[in-house]
C-alpha cells in the first residue's frame, strides 16, 4: 500500500497493492497501523457508510462542523465514480480549492480527506457503490453543505448537463461564500 499527498495538504490517495492471479485478486482495503503509518496521522475510524447510486447522481460538498468534524477514507466497491474534496481551512494556503479522483471498483484506489474538508462525488458508470469510513460520529445539527454548481468553486463534475441527478436538499445548498463554515 502506498499514499500520495495531493496538492491539499493532509489529503491523500491511496493505492493498494493488489495480488492478481487466474482465480481473481486479493488486497488489504485497510490496516490500521500501515494506514496512520503512511499519512503520518493518527486517525481512528468509528462508523462505516455506504451509498448506492445512478449514473449522473451528484451528491454535493457536505461537511461537519466544529467538534463534529469528519475525516473519511474513501473508496468505491462497484462502479465508478469521481470523487471531490475541497478545503475548507480558513487557515490553509489551499483554502477554497479543490482536488477530484476517479475512484473506481477497478483501480481500487481510494482517497483519504482529513477534517476540515468538504467531500462529494459524482457517478460515472452506470450505477455506483460507494464506502466510506469517518473518525467522527454524524450529527445532523452539524451538517453543512455547498450547492453542486458553486460558481466560485467551479468543479467539473465530469457529466453532461442532461445527465446530472441531485437530491432536492442538495440543490437548496447555500454557495460557497455563504456555506456556514
Amino acid at each position: 500500500m502506498r499514499a500520495i499527498e495531493t496538492k491539499l495538504k493532509g489529503c491523500f490517495i491511496i493505492e493498494p497493492k493488489v495480488f492478481n492471479d487466474d482465480r481473481g485478486y486479493f488486497f488489504e482495503s485497510f490496516n490500521q497501523k500501515k494506514f496512520n503509518e503512511l499519512i503520518k496521522n493518527n486517525v481512528n475510524f468509528v462508523q462505516d457508510n455506504q451509498s448506492f447510486s445512478q449514473k449522473g447522481v451528484i451528491r454535493a460538498i457536505h461537511y461537519q462542523l466544529a467538534d463534529f468534524a469528519q475525516a473519511k477514507l474513501v473508496r468505491v466497491l462497484s462502479g465508478k465514480v469521481l470523487d471531490v474534496a475541497v478545503d475548507l481551512r480558513s487557515d490553509s494556503p489551499t483554502y477554497g480549492q479543490h482536488i477530484s479522483i476517479e475512484l473506481s471498483a477497478e483501480n481500487k484506489k481510494q482517497l483519504f480527506i482529513p477534517r476540515g474538508f468538504g467531500h462529494g462525488f459524482s457517478v460515472l458508470s452506470d450505477t455506483a457503490e460507494f464506502f466510506y469510513k469517518c473518525d467522527n460520529y454524524y450529527n445532523k445539527e452539524a451538517e453543512g453543505g455547498i450547492v453542486y454548481n458553486d460558481e466560485e468553486l467551479n468543479i467539473d463534475w465530469g457529466l453532461k448537463l442532461d445527465e446530472i441527478s441531485v437530491s432536492e436538499k442538495d440543490i437548496i445548498l447555500p454557495s460557497f461564500k455563504n456555506a456556514r463554515l
